[in-house]
C-alpha cells in the first residue's frame, strides 16, 4: 500500500490517538477469517509486556486468523535451539500460537561492523542503537517456517522493526507497531545508574533512533493516552490509534491473607520497591508484605544489602496457580511506583481482582482514569500515609470486606481492559488494513 493510497483512504477508524472502542457499536466478527498475522515481539517472559504479546495472540485468534509468533532475542548468542530459547519456551506456553518460531542473532555476527559501531555506542548508554543492531543481525526462520502468505504484521517495540521489515519486504503486507511508551525515556532513566563511558549518549540522540525505525509502520498503536498524545506531536505524518492493552483477570477472592507486591525485574519498580522497603515498610512493623515476581534478582545485584535485610518478604517468581492465590487472599495490593513511564501492567492486574488498593499517584499513569476517592483505593506518595493504609488494611483483614466481583475497581477493569473490550477495539483498527 503506498503513500498515495494511505493518504487517499483513512486505515482505521477514529485514530490520531482515540480510542476506537468508544462510541462504536459495529459487530465483532471472523473479520480475520482466512488470513495470517505475524505477531513480532521480543523474546520476553515474567513482564507485563509478555502479557501484552499473549492478549494479541489470543485477539488475533478470536477474531479468525493464523497467528505466527515471532520472538527476538536481545542478546547475542540467544538462537533457536539454545539454552536461553528453551528457557523462554518453557516460560511462555501461555502465548498461545499456531506457529512460534524463535530467533536471534548468531554470536559469530559480534565481528560484523554494524554490530561493533553499535557496541561502541552501548557503552556510552545508547541502548537504542544496540537493540536495533541486535535485530538487524537476526537470523530469521526460513521461509517455510511462515505461512504460504502473511497477511498482517503485528510488531511489538521499535527496535523489533528490522526484522518486520524483512518479512514485509518478502510478504509485501503492512505492519502496525505497538510502541510500548517512548522508549527512549525508559533507557534515559535507566542509565542514571548504569555506568557508561563519558560523553554519556543523550536522550536526544536515542529518540532519533526510535523515531527513524518506526518509519515503516503503516500505523502506531498506543498502550495508553498519555504516550498516545506524545508520540502524536512527535511523527505527525503517521496514523495513531489508541489500544488499551488487555490482559486476564485476577481472581477475585475473599481475602484475609497478606499484603502483596507484584513486580518484574526492571529499574523503575526496583527504585519504586526500594522507596517502599525503605520510607514505608519500617513503619508497619509486623505486617508480612509477600513480593511476587522475579524482582528480587534486581535486589540482588543492585542493593544486596537491602535484599538481605528484607529477604523473607520476597518469594521470588511463583506459578500462575500461586499468583492467583495470592490475589485472592491478598488483604491489599501495593503498588509503590515512583519511576517508570507508560501503563502499569500489574496495576491492571490489581484493578480485575477487586482487591483494596494502596498506590502512588503513578501506578496509575497513563489510564486516564481518577481514582482518587473509589471505594478501597489509597493513592498517597506519603510514606507515612502508605504505611498507614497498610497497617489498617493488614489488621481488618478478617472483617468481612464488600464483594469484590462488584468492586468499583473491577468494573473498571471490566469497561476498559478486559478482553472483550481489547478485541473489539483491535478488531475496528484492522479492519480496514484487512480489506487493502
Amino acid at each position: 500500500m503506498n503513500d498515495e493510497m494511505r493518504a487517499r483512504e483513512p486505515l482505521v477508524p477514529r485514530m490520531n490517538g482515540e480510542d476506537p472502542r468508544e462510541g462504536s457499536d459495529a459487530p465483532v466478527s471472523l473479520l480475520l477469517a482466512g488470513k495470517v498475522v505475524v505477531i513480532v515481539h521480543p523474546a520476553w517472559h515474567s513482564c507485563g509486556s509478555h502479557q501484552v504479546f499473549v492478549s494479541q495472540a489470543r485477539a488475533y485468534r478470536s477474531l479468525g486468523a493464523k497467528v505466527v509468533s515471532l520472538a527476538i532475542a536481545d542478546t547475542p548468542g540467544c538462537v533457536e535451539g539454545s539454552r536461553g530459547s528453551k528457557v523462554y519456551l518453557n516460560a511462555t506456553d501461555d502465548l498461545e500460537a499456531d506457529t512460534r518460531l524463535f530467533a536471534g542473532m548468531p554470536l559469530r555476527k559480534i565481528l560484523n561492523g554494524g554490530f561493533l559501531r553499535a557496541a561502541k555506542q552501548w557503552l556510552h548508554g545508547n541502548d537504542a542503537a544496540m537493540r536495533v543492531e541486535v535485530v538487524r543481525q537476526v537470523a530469521l526462520p526460513s521461509p517455510g517456517a511462515f505461512a504460504p502468505r502473511i497477511d498482517l504484521i503485528h510488531c511489538n517495540h521499535f527496535f523489533c522493526m528490522p526484522a518486520a521489515v524483512r518479512l514485509r519486504e518478502k510478504y509485501a503486507c503492512p505492519i502496525l507497531l505497538d510502541t510500548h511508551d517512548l522508549q527512549a525515556r525508559q533507557y534515559a532513566l535507566r542509565n542514571r545508574a548504569r555506568y557508561r563511558i563519558p560523553p554519556s549518549v543523550r536522550y536526544e540522540d536515542m529518540l532519533a533512533i526510535e523515531l527513524d525505525a518506526m518509519r515503516p509502520a503503516a500505523l502506531l498503536l498506543h498502550l495508553n493516552d498519555e504516550e498516545a498524545t506524545v508520540f502524536k506531536q512527535l511523527v505527525p505524518d503517521k496514523h495513531h490509534a489508541l489500544l488499551y492493552p488487555t490482559i486476564n483477570a485476577m481472581p477475585a477472592g475473599l481475602g484475609g491473607g497478606d499484603p502483596i507486591i507484584v513486580a518484574s525485574a526492571n529499574y523503575p519498580n526496583f527504585l519504586g520497591l526500594s522507596w517502599f522497603l525503605q520510607e514505608v515498610l519500617p513503619l508497619a512493623p509486623g505486617v508480612p508484605v509477600q513480593i511476587l515476581g522475579n524482582i528480587d534478582r534486581e535486589f540482588q545485584s543492585r542493593a544486596p544489602d537491602l535484599y538481605r535485610a528484607h529477604a523473607a518478604h520476597f518469594r521470588g517468581r511463583v506459578e500462575a496457580e500461586d499468583l492467583h492465590a495470592a490475589y485472592r487472599g491478598a488483604s491489599a495490593v501495593l503498588l509503590p511506583a515512583t519511576a517508570g513511564h507508560g501503563i502499569s501492567i500489574k496495576t491492571i492486574e490489581a484493578l480485575s481482582c477487586g482487591a483494596p488498593l494502596i498506590a502512588t499517584p503513578l501506578a496509575f499513569r497513563g489510564l486516564g482514569i481518577a481514582m482518587t476517592g473509589l471505594p478501597h483505593v489509597t493513592v498517597t506518595e506519603v510514606g507515612a500515609a502508605f504505611a498507614a493504609a497498610l497497617r489498617r488494611a493488614y489488621a481488618f483483614r478478617h472483617l468481612p470486606g464488600a464483594d469484590r466481583q462488584q468492586a468499583a475497581t473491577r468494573r473498571i477493569y471490566e469497561e476498559r481492559f478486559a478482553f472483550a473490550a481489547y478485541r473489539k477495539a483491535l478488531a475496528a483498527i484492522v479492519e480496514q488494513v484487512a480489506k487493502t
